[in-house]
């Protein structure tokens, strides 16, 4: 998710040492400023312990273990259905995080529910996130999408907020939702 020019030329980001690890290789490659790019599984990362000082996981951590065949890389190898994986590539962001490193983490949160090539978080699957992280400090931020647009929320304000999978289902619903109706966004301190 950070592999956009506009974020790459933001002065916070363009003055960091940039790693950017996916399961497969995405259009856009920018390693002419330095940037980093690895291939490989959130489960078994290719760092050392206690590498970096920052992990950003946006939007990734609901597809470890799940198809990803189906959208991302069309290989059989990819089409899986494991979805406690998640918890496995937990474990791993917190091996490679120094201590007192930051993992940034965001996911769609709402009503637990299995797509396949994506799994939607609820409040046990987040508690099981941080347990299995087991930070110094946490903190959780939810937002939900509503037809005026989104806004924050509460963990309880978006339990039960619902995924409009666009690969599955024709046309929009009447709010125009394109995925998740509802995100949520943690900070752990290790």
């Amino acid at each position: 998710m950070l592999n956009f020019e506009f974020l790459l030329d933001l002065p916070t980001l363009r003055e960091k040492k940039l790693h950017i690890c996916t399961l497969v290789p995405e259009g856009e490659c920018s390693w002419e400023r330095g940037i980093s790019y690895l291939f490989d599984d959130l489960r078994r990362l290719p760092y050392r312990e206690e590498w970096f000082d920052w992990v950003a996981c946006l939007s990734t951590i609901e597809h470890v273990g799940m198809d990803n065949a189906l959208i991302y890389t069309h290989d059989a190898a990819d089409q899986q259905a494991q979805p406690r994986d998640y918890l496995s590539a937990v474990e791993e962001l917190h091996r490679v995080l120094k201590p007192g490193g930051t993992l940034f983490l965001t996911f769609p949160y709402g009503r637990a529910m299995n797509h396949g090539w994506l799994q939607i978080f609820d409040a046990s699957m987040v508690e099981k996130v941080v347990s299995t992280f087991r930070p110094a400090r946490r903190t959780a931020y939810y937002f939900l999408y509503e037809a005026e647009g989104w806004r924050s929320s509460s963990a309880e304000g978006a339990a039960h907020a619902t995924f409009f999978d666009i690969h599955h289902a024709p046309g929009f619903d009447p709010d125009y939702a394109s995925s998740a109706r509802a995100v949520c966004c943690l900070e752990l301190i290790k």
